[in-house]
């Protein structure tokens, strides 16, 4: 069996399972080929039902990217609901020190938006959605959509469709193999609950990008023409992204605005703060991703705390929260290393305290110890130094992945909330 058919058995389960469907639409070529797929089943085998078609708009985008998505949402009506949404929700921003998020279609920034609401947009002045509060994040968005759309359409139960694959990146492969007690749909791998009756499925996760540009070949789907300029743009195929441009993803290939689609790059650069700076030094030493440079006199402890000392009060406490959890974490706890980084560590003069046994499923060793200024070894990603802090601050990586972190406890609780909220309403 190849992909496709592995796919065709899944959209049977669906289509067979749930009564309700609906699927997250980027306007990229992941989420495109899932829905092409989707819009097929359903023609093919003369089913009578239509499924939803969510797409979060950020205002700021590559103008082939709006076509595309014009394109995608008025074709197909007699099958699909679309639900474009125009909303003030708050988006990642990596091109400022001073702002970790930007908020699209803000009404109070509107005489300089990007480019007008588009015909079909739900936006702040027409929306029902009982759920929404301006500046929510736009993964909290998403999710509480779920369960909206769920009672919405009175369901019994509800999928959302999501394209993701896992060849693109690590988090994306966790997120389908991940050994955490996810619950799943009947035990299947690419399915989980999102809560009682609604659940997340990724149908195409285990297919590569050669079999999405063959998908679209063979079947003659419409794609995202962006892909064609990247290409002709010498950009590899795994920097071909279509996201939100400031956020931490797309900084490194901000500057391609610029000769890709210049008008739109004039309206960006009145729009968010460091978008002109990051288009001209974004994946150079000036943004921190390149050997970085210790300037003379300092070491990377006391540089850190430089840079600290020249952010905003809220921004700085932000990193200095997760570096004091970060020393605390390989205080106390400790992290796992391999048993050539140990060596190279003790070899280096560095006091390590080695365990035996870790709760992680892993071959690698416990393994506790100070913050260090700096050490050149293969895993450097894995060892907690204030070089790594400096690279965060200059990459301004709020979030701090850069040091493997990810949501914070009080992320996470308020997404716990958000469940129990909306599960005790269904």
């Amino acid at each position: 069996m190849n992909v496709y058919e592995a796919v065709q058995e899944r959209l049977a389960c669906i289509f067979r399972e749930f009564d309700n469907i609906f699927v997250s639409f980027s306007g990229g070529k992941d989420s495109g080929v899932l829905l092409n797929l989707c819009i097929d089943y359903i023609r093919k085998n003369h089913l009578k039902r239509k499924i939803g078609v969510f797409h979060i708009d950020y205002e700021a985008q590559y103008r082939l990217t709006t076509e595309y998505v014009d394109r995608t949402l008025s074709e197909n009506l007699d099958i699909i609901i679309p639900y474009r949404i125009c909303l003030p929700i708050r988006a990642r921003c990596a091109t400022s020190m001073f702002q970790s998020y930007w908020i699209p279609w803000e009404k109070a920034q509107r005489d300089i938006w990007v480019r007008d609401l588009p015909a079909d947009a739900i936006h702040e002045d027409n929306h029902s959605f009982d759920f929404f509060v301006p500046g929510m994040t736009d993964s909290e968005f998403q999710e509480k959509f779920c369960f909206w759309h769920h009672q919405k359409m009175k369901a019994k139960r509800t999928c959302a469709l999501v394209g993701i694959r896992t060849q693109e990146s690590l988090n994306r492969w966790r997120a389908i193999h991940s050994n955490r007690n996810y619950r799943l749909f009947r035990g299947l791998p690419w399915t989980r609950e999102l809560g009682e009756g609604v659940y997340n499925a990724y149908p195409v996760f285990d297919w590569t990008g050669e079999d999405i540009w063959v998908a679209n070949g063979k079947f003659y789907w419409s794609y995202n023409q962006l892909y064609d300029r990247f290409y002709q743009a010498g950009l590899p195929v795994e920097r071909m992204r279509v996201a939100s441009p400031f956020n931490d993803w797309a900084t490194e290939s901000l500057k391609l605005y610029r000769v890709i689609d210049p008008n739109n790059w004039g309206r960006m650069v009145g729009r968010v703060n460091g978008v002109n700076f990051t288009g001209i030094y974004g994946g150079t030493t000036a943004m921190g991703w390149r050997n970085l440079k210790l300037p003379k006199g300092h070491t990377w402890k006391s540089y850190l705390y430089f840079l600290l000392s020249t952010l905003p009060a809220t921004t700085r406490e932000s990193y200095l929260a997760k570096l004091r959890t970060s020393v605390k974490f390989w205080r106390d706890k400790g992290g796992v290393l391999s048993d050539t980084t140990i060596q190279a560590l003790k070899d280096a003069g560095v006091e390590v305290n080695v365990g035996e046994m870790t709760n992680y499923k892993t071959d690698k060793k416990p393994v506790r110890m100070e913050y260090i200024d700096d050490i050149e070894v293969d895993d450097f990603q894995y060892i907690p130094t204030y070089k790594r802090m400096c690279i965060c601050i200059m990459k301004n990586d709020h979030m701090c992945r850069y040091m493997g972190f990810a949501l914070t406890k009080n992320e996470r609780e308020r997404r716990k909330r958000v469940m129990e909220k909306y599960m005790e309403m269904l």
